[in-house]
């Protein structure tokens, strides 16, 4: 097919190690500091290590490798100022794409994401089905932004906090605060209200990074 002219077998191969190398991190299965090994990572996901080379260069320039001496590649670590940084921008970019949604929005955007956040107060103890259903919940709201370097700007700083693992959702009632926070920020879409919905938005991240915060002390604690 036309979409396949371009696309050598290796590096879709590439691409495909990629994206499960992403998931690896995202499970915290490939935790920050861990080394990136080309033939036990080939061995791991049956390949050869063309397609692996390939996908840590990708991870490398998505931010999320580094390679250190006499090591090579390895998980990137962030500090508590990145990880600040990387909230504060999430803020500012997810805020702004929650005031032009409240422009932009389709009424049947607005109404899947009511439908998403009612399904993420009946999982409320599925964490795996939780993760998923904010991830379609903020994907929609991005979307309904019609803004796209907006979007890409903000999948960049999505793709860095892979690297913190496993959602915030795990920390005690950050799940039904979360689906509260989500009701808000429907009301004022629904009400066309930027400012509200801005407001509401940098508010719900600022949560989720007071919430990122407590998870990271527990885990040092251990």
């Amino acid at each position: 097919m036309p979409q396949d002219s371009h696309q050598t077998p290796d590096s879709a191969q590439g691409h495909d190690t990629y994206t499960r190398l992403l998931a690896e991190i995202r499970h915290a299965r490939l935790a920050p500091g861990d080394r990136l090994t080309e033939t036990d990572l080939a061995t791991r996901f049956g390949t050869s290590r063309t397609p692996v080379r390939e996908a840590i260069r990708l991870l490398e320039a998505d931010g999320l490798v580094t390679h250190t001496p006499r090591v090579g590649a390895v998980i990137r670590q962030l500090d508590y100022a990145e990880i600040t940084e990387l909230y504060e921008m999430r803020g500012v970019l997810e805020g702004t794409a929650a005031r032009f949604a409240a422009r932009a929005a389709y009424p049947s955007e607005i109404d899947e994401m009511a439908s998403i956040n009612a399904d993420m107060a009946a999982s409320t103890g599925d964490i795996d089905r939780l993760y998923e259903a904010n991830r379609q919940f903020h994907d929609i709201l991005r979307n309904a932004a019609r803004n796209r370097f907006l979007l890409r700007a903000v999948e960049a700083v999505q793709k860095t906090l892979l690297i913190l693992g496993p959602s915030t959702m795990e920390e005690g009632p950050r799940a039904a605060a979360a689906v509260a926070e989500h009701a808000r920020l429907i009301d004022a879409l629904r009400a066309r209200d930027g400012d509200a919905a801005e407001t509401a938005m940098r508010s719900h991240i600022e949560a989720a990074h007071r919430a990122r915060q407590k998870q990271l002390r527990k885990g040092g604690d251990r």
